[in-house]
């Protein structure tokens, strides 16, 4: 009997040849009517739980969401290919201007970062040259730059630096008579140098009081200006070019007063609508290629997006029948657990990928148009949906047995992992944390700035062994040296231990499993003896 799985309702007989209309004849009526009902349910509960092949051999429906689904990952996977190219592109050209940026206003830069910070100056005399020698390279910066880059406009729609510099309000200090007199309250002072005022004699903006930095007061000195450049490289790819606006900010950091400035860069590229592009050649008709196979894969979502709703309704309307049916004939309510086998999560995780994929193309588009520049938020889109359609290729590999056993297996262990991962994790959070209070201030890999506790979860604490050895050798014997042995040393020996009981709970299982086949084998083999199995009958 061909049935669709939508068809889930009979048509009630009213009339039955031969039959007369009395009591009899409506019991048996309803009793027909009871029984076709269930085995039309049975039907289609048989049908609903069935893979595409099967269903294919019991009705000949093609699958047409497996075919979509593959094809759907194909034009996907290319588009997340394409898209990732492109981006690299863009990250490229960040850290290679942030990288050349400072390389042109930071006084003795080495091109490694000295830890969190870029470089160090140590006497008042280089913090003096270091802070000239920025202000004087944006001045000539269109005679020694190698980038395509030029001034900008910056908070104050305005060309040129600005310069502030944070303070103690007032305050006198005498180290050799340990003697402070200081007010805590900060002043912010700042001045603005426009390109007129940097093409006169540099003394006189150089002589000025607001350079006569008291170092004792002195907080931080911030050095910021805007630059704009333009990102040429995408044209070899036949892609329209990026215009890009830089807020670079140059931070001389004297909070800590101990003798050490840190100078920190920091710039904020941000893209931005180029006003005027006139490119020749074959780059216009590429992007259209590109526009027309981004909108292609919005069609494939939205038509997996439809088939896989419309799944979703036609299960909880069967589901609403079974709840009625087993409701009428057994006078019972079906438990929450068959009820949620109604629900295919694959098809919902499907769903959930076709709208990213959607969201995300049309962010493509736009971008490629260039009436959008929001790279980030399209990659998290393309990349979690991309994620989702491959996860969803397992569902497919369950259908063979030899994959459907790793599956089960996976589905049965998946509550043992995760709670063996609560227990160490909270092995680990108490490792972590005795280890940064106790070990963090000594250790090369810490911070000591009070911003850096946000990463602690990114610590190992095996990695810290070989390191904190040879930090505990120059260490004189101190409390600190016995804890931190002891961390050090019980970490990785306490998951040791566990690895080791792991292994023994193994070698056990399989010693018992071999033992169990060599038993059964001597019972299969095991002659029997007439006489005994006449004792046995008696």
């Amino acid at each position: 009997m061909r049935r669709a799985v939508e068809a889930l309702d009979l048509p009630v007989w009213d009339c039955v040849s031969g039959l007369s209309r009395g009591p009899g004849h409506r019991n048996v009526m309803a009793h027909i009517d009871s029984e076709v009902k269930e085995e039309c349910l049975r039907e289609d509960l048989k049908f609903y739980f069935m893979n595409p092949c099967e269903k294919y051999r019991a009705r000949h429906q093609i699958p047409w969401k497996l075919g979509l689904q593959i094809l759907k990952i194909l034009m996907v996977t290319t588009q997340l290919v394409r898209f990732g190219l492109s981006n690299q592109l863009v990250v490229a050209f960040k850290e290679d201007s942030t990288v050349a940026f400072k390389h042109l206003f930071l006084k003795g830069y080495s091109g490694i970062d000295e830890d969190d910070y870029s470089c160090s100056v140590y006497t008042q005399e280089d913090t003096y040259e270091s802070i000239f020698f920025a202000i004087n390279q944006y001045h000539h910066l269109k005679n020694i730059t190698l980038g395509t880059v030029a001034y900008g406009e910056n908070e104050d729609n305005r060309n040129g630096l600005k310069v502030c510099k944070q303070h103690y309000k007032k305050g006198t200090m005498l180290p050799s008579n340990e003697t402070l007199n200081i007010d805590s309250d900060v002043e912010t002072e700042c001045i603005h140098l426009s390109l007129q005022v940097l093409s006169k004699n540099p003394q006189d903006w150089k002589n000025s009081s607001f350079f006569c930095l008291e170092f004792y007061r002195l907080l931080q000195i911030e050095i910021s200006f805007q630059l704009k450049g333009i990102d040429l490289q995408t044209i070899r790819s036949r892609e329209l070019p990026d215009c890009y606006v830089f807020q670079n900010r140059i931070t001389y950091d004297n909070k800590a007063h101990s003798g050490k400035i840190k100078i920190y860069f920091d710039s904020d590229a941000n893209i931005e609508e180029c006003k005027v592009l006139n490119i020749s050649g074959s780059i216009q008709k590429n992007t259209q290629y590109v526009l027309v196979f981004d909108a292609f894969v919005i069609v494939i979502c939205l038509a997996s997006l439809i088939l896989c709703t419309r799944s979703i309704i036609l299960a909880l309307r069967l589901r609403k029948r079974f709840l009625n049916f087993f409701l009428e004939k057994y006078k019972r309510h079906v438990c929450d657990a068959d009820q949620w086998k109604f629900i295919n999560g694959w098809y919902v995780l499907v769903i959930i990928s076709d709208l990213m994929t959607i969201i995300g193309s049309i962010l493509k588009m736009e971008i490629k148009a260039k009436n959008l520049t929001n790279y980030d938020l399209c990659s998290i889109l393309l990349g979690t949906s991309t994620l989702f359609v491959w996860v969803g290729v397992i569902r497919y590999l369950g259908y063979f047995q030899t994959y459907n056993v790793l599956i089960l297996t996976m589905q049965a262990s998946l509550p043992k992992v995760l709670r063996f991962c609560a227990c160490a994790g909270m092995i680990y959070l108490g490792y972590t944390f005795c280890g940064w209070i106790v070990l963090g201030p000594y250790h090369d890999k810490v911070c000591r700035d009070n911003s850096s506790f946000h990463k602690l979860g990114t610590w190992d604490p095996y990695t810290w062994v070989f390191s904190t050895y040879l930090l505990l050798t120059l260490l004189q014997h101190t409390p600190v040296t016995s804890v931190s042995t002891h961390l050090c040393v019980g970490f990785p020996f306490l998951f040791r231990i566990l690895k080791g009981l792991q292994d023994i709970k193994r070698k056990i299982a399989r010693n018992q499993r071999a033992h169990f086949i060599i038993v059964r084998d001597r019972l299969k083999v095991s002659p029997v003896n007439p006489a005994d199995h006449q004792m046995r009958n008696v």
